[in-house]
């Protein structure tokens, strides 16, 4: 069952909870309806109204409006959802057309404003319950509306399963000190035995033996008490060790590691049996241009993968494609000039011609070695024998971010990038995003890798900027 705040759980209900879902809930997880069973969910008419409106848009807010109209409109036939209905998961479900107590609600708020009309619905039931000793929460991802509920003495929440403070977000990476010897053998014999590593960890401060626990492929640096010397290790689950970095080539496509943390990104982006990789850092971290240079020296040099599909989502003017004048390419062009920059740094140094590296792009996606698609046209594909980078991906849904990697067919690698600190998309957050859902929901797995990116490389500026703006 759904965890709410504290002072909701000190009130001393004892029966069942009444869940009054907000259409950001409805429009960021359409299932949402289902996610509560053996409670009663209530959807005010006010919310109806609002996704009606925005049924139309031709983003993943619209289908997903589409998609709760579509679930509502099959669940009516059970019976009326005014009257309420008996959902699968044993919980009940119903529309409320009654309950609009705006008397109840400062003088101040505004009654043609949908959000205060849910609210004043929310708490008309609260009271109504509360005397017969029943809890009702208003679910909804909107801050400022559970700020107001919090204010008027209302429960409410967010879905707390999707929630991953940035913060707290897996790494891939961590450092232990250990004894010079142990450092030895390592380079010696070529691994590192787990159990070996867990009886000779030395706490920093205290110097006892440190429990110690690591995710596949995450990567550990070894370091010995005086700090001479040092070793970079990843974990391979199959034999249960330590195992030194397999990527002998210091540079992809011409461009070298500059610190740690991009020097197990190329680890992670040139093994082919790991088929997920997903990079998170702030802006200038080098994020983009390590996956779009390892794209190029898998396609081009090492012929890995028949060619490289690069997308992000064309999200901040809200709109599709077709609003933009000329064909595909030039639509794209815009959105994606950061991958255009990358390629001409990547490619500067091949042809200095004025507009080479341009015609060199060009000739690539005419060859079909490289395209540049949208999201918008993923949806539906099957990419097999490819290696597909997605830029931006904080700006996606966990949902998208699942139909984007259900379009992963044999033999393709998926790379995806983002900054979980710069998000558009107004219906999700640092925490509730699809990148950090992915990096969560993966970490177990042996098949995919992961690596936060700390230090900017961009340069001076940009990393002050990064850190203090």
């Amino acid at each position: 069952m759904m965890k709410v705040d504290q002072r909701c759980t000190e009130r001393g209900y004892k029966m069942d909870v009444a869940y009054i879902l907000d259409s950001s809930i409805l429009l960021h997880e359409p299932d949402s309806i289902f996610e509560f069973p053996l409670a009663e969910v209530i959807i005010p008419i006010a919310v109806i109204e609002e996704i009606d409106g925005i049924k139309r848009r031709e983003d993943e807010i619209g289908r997903n409006a589409r998609k709760v109209s579509r679930a509502l409109d099959v669940l009516r036939l059970d019976g009326g959802l005014a009257h309420g209905i008996v959902l699968s998961n044993g919980g009940r479900l119903r529309v409320e057309l009654n309950h609009h107590n705006m008397e109840s609600l400062p003088p101040f708020f505004d009654h043609a404003k949908a959000d205060n009309r849910i609210l004043g619905v929310a708490l008309a039931i609260d009271r109504e319950r509360r005397d017969a000793n029943k809890k009702t929460v208003l679910i909804t991802k909107d801050i400022n509306l559970r700020i107001k509920a919090d204010a008027l003495g209302l429960c409410s929440a967010d879905i707390p399963d999707e929630q991953v403070p940035v913060e707290e977000t897996y790494t891939g990476a961590l450092e232990r000190i250990v004894p010079a010897e142990v450092i030895n053998d390592f380079y010696g014999s070529g691994r590192l035995g787990l159990e070996t590593l867990k009886n000779t960890v030395i706490h920093p401060v205290d110097g006892r033996a440190e429990a110690l626990f690591l995710y596949p492929n995450e990567f550990v640096q070894l370091t010995d008490a005086g700090g001479d010397k040092s070793a970079l290790c990843r974990y391979d689950a199959g034999s249960d060790a330590l195992v030194p970095l397999r990527t002998i080539a210091s540079d992809l496509c011409g461009i070298k590691s500059k610190n740690r943390e991009q020097r197990y990104a190329m680890e992670l982006l040139m093994d082919d049996g790991v088929k997920l990789v997903t990079l998170i850092g702030r802006a200038g971290t080098g994020k983009t241009l390590l996956a779009v240079a390892a794209a190029m020296q898998k396609v081009l040099e090492d012929k890995c993968y028949r060619k490289v599909v690069i997308s992000r989502p064309v999200f901040p003017l809200g709109k599709d494609l077709g609003y933009l004048p000329g064909e595909k390419e030039e639509k794209l062009r815009p959105w994606m000039q950061p991958i255009f920059d990358n390629l001409e740094y990547i490619f500067a140094g091949r042809d200095k011609r004025d507009n080479g590296v341009n015609n060199l792009v060009r000739h690539l996606q005419e060859v079909g070695l490289l395209e540049m698609e949208a999201l918008t046209y993923i949806r539906g594909r099957s990419l097999r024998d490819q290696l597909i980078i997605v830029d931006e991906a904080q700006n996606l849904s966990p949902h998208e971010v699942l139909t984007i990697i259900t379009r992963v067919g044999e033999g393709s690698k998926i790379i995806l990038t983002g900054d979980p600190y710069q998000i558009d998309n107004p219906y999700l957050d640092s925490c509730s995003n699809g990148l950090v859902h992915t990096v969560e929901r993966f970490k177990r797995e042996s098949i995919a890798g992961h690596v936060t990116l700390i230090k900017g490389e961009r340069s001076e500026l940009a990393a002050i900027a990064a850190r203090v703006l």
